[in-house]
């Protein structure tokens, strides 16, 4: 019987390829390639494109509302224009019938030259007058008769008369008016008095204390009392 002889080479070389362990393929290899993200190039293009369309939205809701301004702005300046310019309608349309009493007055006396019936036309149209500016708040400064006042008198003059208290007014040269609670003209006046030296001082006086006030309502902000 014969045995089978294998070459102790080959004997050795088919066991130590028995013995080796298979090669390990590590575990990242068998996992999918991932996909490679958006560039950012990309991305930054992107959200320029987004900014640049707010910023053309946000100017021309800029403009549109800076060109309604500029309108609203010169509506308002006409208004005020003519407010300004016809601020004195009413008043001037409340005048209007004076002035036609007038005229037919004047000319009724040029005609007929009849000075009682003038006269009394001439009053009842000055009533009427009053009545419309004392109802706008036009009120006159009493003064005749009244103790000096610098603040609703402006003295012209100082002389001394008999049976009068010094500084009383005697005479009423040109009638004084206040608006509401405004003096908007002195009432030009001769006062009593007794002596030149109290002339000089009350005259004084007077023109001081108009300037001074006059001085305050001029000042920028101020507001009329």
């Amino acid at each position: 019987m014969t045995e089978n002889i294998v070459p102790k080479n080959e004997e050795l070389e088919k066991k130590g390829s028995e013995e080796l362990p298979a090669a390990e393929v590590p575990e990242e290899a068998l996992l999918p390639a991932p996909t490679e993200p958006p560039s950012e190039i990309e991305s930054l293009k992107a959200k320029i494109a987004e900014l640049e369309k707010s910023v053309e939205l946000y100017k021309d809701q800029f403009l549109r509302k800076a060109a309604e301004f500029e309108n609203f702005k010169k509506r308002m300046e006409n208004e005020y224009l003519n407010i300004t310019r016809f601020a004195n309608e009413a008043l001037i349309t409340e005048i209007l019938p004076v002035i036609d009493d007038l005229t037919r007055s004047l000319m009724a006396g040029k005609a007929r030259r009849e000075f009682g019936a003038f006269y009394k036309g001439v009053e009842l149209i000055h009533s009427k007058l009053m009545k419309i500016l004392e109802a706008r708040g036009l009120k006159p400064i009493e003064a005749l008769g009244q103790e000096f006042n610098v603040d609703y008198h402006e003295a012209l003059m100082q002389m001394p008369k008999e049976k009068v208290a010094p500084h009383t007014v005697i005479e009423e040269v040109e009638k004084g008016y206040m608006l509401h609670d405004k003096v908007i003209r002195h009432a030009k006046v001769i006062v009593s008095g007794d002596s030149e030296e109290t002339d000089r001082a009350t005259l004084g006086e007077s023109t001081e204390k108009k300037d001074e006030m006059k001085g305050r309502d001029e000042k920028p902000g101020k507001e009329n009392r």
